[in-house]
């Protein structure tokens, strides 16, 4: 599928960052996760590929510090798919590993031309020290 240049240069961006960044389009399937991603998600995109968010919103098992499953309309990427604002929060995933994971994630909407919603980005990292 083609993308916007606005996703492709947030995809670029992604490559060069050494924190974890996770990318949907503006239906909120996933896209891309860069490599940082793969280490605390615990598989690598190539294996994972592109996914709905159906799927991608439970499939990393987020939950609350007492291990209660969160609802996705509560993660802060699909806040920002539904809102088209920023988000963040604090939580816990079982990586496609089955390790538990600590990470706080920061969501933004990818905005093109006349501010048409072309999508959505997470920028995440391992919290479980904080």
């Amino acid at each position: 599928m083609a993308y916007e240049i606005e996703v492709i240069l947030n995809r670029q961006l992604a490559d060069c960052l050494s924190i974890p960044v996770f990318i949907t389009d503006r239906k909120g399937n996933l896209i891309y996760y860069n490599e940082p991603a793969e280490l605390i998600l615990g598989k690598r995109y190539d294996d994972t590929g592109e996914m709905p968010a159906t799927e991608w919103s439970t499939i990393f098992k987020p939950m609350d510090e007492e291990g209660n499953g969160l609802p996705p309309d509560e993660l802060p990427l699909m806040k920002t798919l539904m809102n088209c604002k920023p988000y963040h929060k604090t939580f816990f995933i079982e990586n496609l590993n089955g390790n538990i994971e600590k990470i706080s994630v920061t969501s933004y909407p990818i905005l093109g031309r006349a501010s048409t919603f072309l999508g959505a980005v997470a920028l995440f990292w391992d919290s479980k020290d904080e």
